[in-house]
């Protein structure tokens, strides 16, 4: 089996086995806080309904009203600076759901946006991690060349460690302010940004979503917006030296399976219309089937059947995967046996010499 089948499969099988780990352990962790999480919901549903003698109806038109209303403490999330942030977390595939187009013509806009918009966010991050790299190696050199050290070229492990330095620093940064001023805590302002740098965006959590933010702190919106895009582009860095040298491994050994086919086939051809003589050596040329032109051959060169068993014809064979070159097209009649007793087969001498 071919090596890239062999990757293939096995990242098929770790990528399973990684789910079913993390669906256990998932379910160890959250569905007890969940099963109580219910219970209690549903005991102040019932006191609440007791007290105020609301039907189930009139209920659940509350709750549609309190969850329709939650995106607007932010402010107009559609005016201009609003309209901003979403576009970001469509381009940048993040996807909040903090907010969402209601209207058709919005939604048909939407998927218009984002099948032009994310491969174009997609390359512009990578070009950006590439510089960054580039950047990092430079800074590297640098540092190592002012150090004296015997190795002064940027490895790959060197600028691992540089990425995720920045990264961490991003992070750790972005969730410091964060925290101030969304009045989170510091660990799950750290969560947020890990969440949003990684493009997974849950929508648990959303920055600019309370004291009309979007339109009151535009300092505030423009932070956030640059982090976004910032901490994006570490992350793309970070990707182009990790995941994408998984991903091109494939590529690179088809390449090199294909240059090993060429140059096999390059060999068959220089091998065409070489001759094998008698003492064993390779003589280049085209030669027929039958020669019938008179070669500079000497005796010892010539691959020449001596014996009686063959008509007393030259045969000079070329080198090839099959021996029809070396021997003559009889007719069929001709194959069958004669008549009469066996002639014994001639002796062979010694001095024979026959080469195929």
């Amino acid at each position: 089996m071919k090596k890239q089948n062999v990757r293939t499969l096995s990242l098929i099988v770790c990528t399973f086995t990684y789910l079913l780990i993390g669906a256990a352990v998932f379910d160890s962790l959250e569905s007890k806080t969940e099963a109580k999480r219910k219970e209690v919901l549903q005991e102040i549903e019932t006191i609440i309904k007791r007290k105020y003698n609301i039907s189930d109806d009139d209920f659940k038109i509350m709750e549609t009203i309190v969850l329709k209303s939650e995106p607007h403490r932010a402010g107009r999330q559609w005016k201009f600076a609003g309209a901003f942030y979403y576009a970001t977390t469509v381009l940048t595939t993040i996807g909040y759901g903090h907010s969402t187009p209601s209207t058709v013509s919005g939604k048909l806009f939407t998927m218009c946006y984002a099948m032009i918009g994310i491969p174009l966010g997609l390359v512009m991050f990578q070009s950006i991690g590439e510089r960054v790299n580039r950047l990092s190696s430079v800074i590297i050199r640098s540092v190592k060349s002012s150090l004296d050290c015997r190795q002064k070229e940027a490895s790959e492990l060197d600028l691992i460690c540089v990425v995720t330095t920045l990264s961490s620093l991003t992070i750790a940064g972005g969730a410091a302010a964060f925290s101030r001023y969304e009045g989170w805590t510091y660990f799950d302002s750290v969560y947020y940004c890990f969440i949003t740098l990684t493009t997974i965006g849950f929508g648990d959590m959303v920055a600019l979503q309370k004291d009309s933010a979007l339109s009151d702190k535009p300092e505030y919106v423009m932070f956030a917006l640059i982090f976004i895009l910032f901490g994006l582009a570490i992350v793309a860095a970070s990707l182009n030296l990790l995941v994408l040298r998984f991903v091109t491994m494939n590529t690179e050994d088809e390449r090199r399976d294909e240059a090993q086919a060429m140059q096999a086939l390059a060999g068959a051809v220089r091998l065409e219309g070489d001759v094998i003589t008698a003492n064993g050596s390779i003589l280049s040329g085209q030669f027929g089937h039958h020669c019938t032109e008179t070669t500079s051959l000497d005796a010892d060169d010539q691959s020449v059947c001596s014996c009686s068993c063959f008509p007393t014809h030259r045969y000079i064979g070329r080198r090839s995967s099959t021996v029809k070159h070396l021997l003559p097209i009889l007719p069929m009649h001709e194959l069958h046996p004669p008549h009469g007793p066996l002639v014994p087969s001639p002796a062979i001498y010694t001095n024979h010499r026959a080469s195929i």
